[in-house]
């Protein structure tokens, strides 16, 4: 007889699958419907991908299990990147290697922090989520002074809505865990930390590098 521990991790794999089954159709959705606008596509499933984590941490996911599919996960966008059989999620009109970075920083926020301090692995992946996802969409379409850092184009539009989406997703997992999040103060700090640290997104580095220190600044700051 299958235990109960096992049907329950069956679920909540089949659920986080499912779930990053909708962001790939709703990418390719948009991709289809905006073709001149390849960005677009990209960040709906770089938003779309973050409450995987919150899922499977509502779900009870198993350490390895969650490892393991992130891992996994991260071989197949390095493999989309070179291959591009899903060019909705990986076409895009810079060198970027963000796609893989983002799946390895989930990868190592979970191998970091996963279970005993899931709060600060689902911090991480929210800031990525909702912070660089919002600044990537609005950003060029807010008019507003602009600048370069490593040849990487950044504005005051995006990098505002790098802070805001960055403090509404440290918000959201101290919502949910307010028993270990850090106080007002530092979830502001944290959010401050990761816009001025996303400035630095030479190839998608920043994907890989505002994760982590969020996930140790929330760790720190508790």
């Amino acid at each position: 007889m299958i235990s109960s521990w096992w049907v329950g991790q069956g679920i909540g794999v089949a659920a986080a699958l499912l779930w990053l089954s909708l962001v790939a159709a709703a990418a390719l959705a948009v991709r289809q419907r905006w073709p001149g606008h390849r960005e677009w596509s990209r960040k709906v499933a770089h938003i779309g991908a973050g409450p995987v984590v919150l899922i499977a941490w509502g779900l009870g996911i198993d350490r390895w299990l969650a490892v393991g599919a992130a891992a996994l996960v991260t071989a197949l966008a390095a493999l989309n990147h070179r291959r591009r059989v899903l060019p909705a999620i990986e076409d895009v009109d810079r060198a970027s290697y963000g796609t893989v970075a983002y799946g390895a920083s989930i990868t190592l926020l979970l191998l970091f922090w996963w279970p005993h301090q899931s709060a600060a692995a689902a911090a991480g992946v929210m800031v990525m989520a909702l912070g660089d996802g919002l600044a990537g969409l609005l950003g060029p379409q807010i008019v507003s002074p602009r600048w370069s850092v490593l040849g990487e184009r950044r504005s005051l539009g995006g990098t505002a809505a790098m802070a805001l989406g960055s403090l509404a997703g440290l918000g959201l997992v101290a919502l949910l865990a307010p028993q270990v999040a850090p106080g007002p103060a530092a979830l502001v700090l944290i959010a401050l930390a990761a816009t001025a640290l996303e400035q630095v997104a030479w190839l998608g580095i920043d994907n890989l590098t505002v994760p982590l220190l969020v996930g140790a600044l929330w760790t720190l700051l508790r």
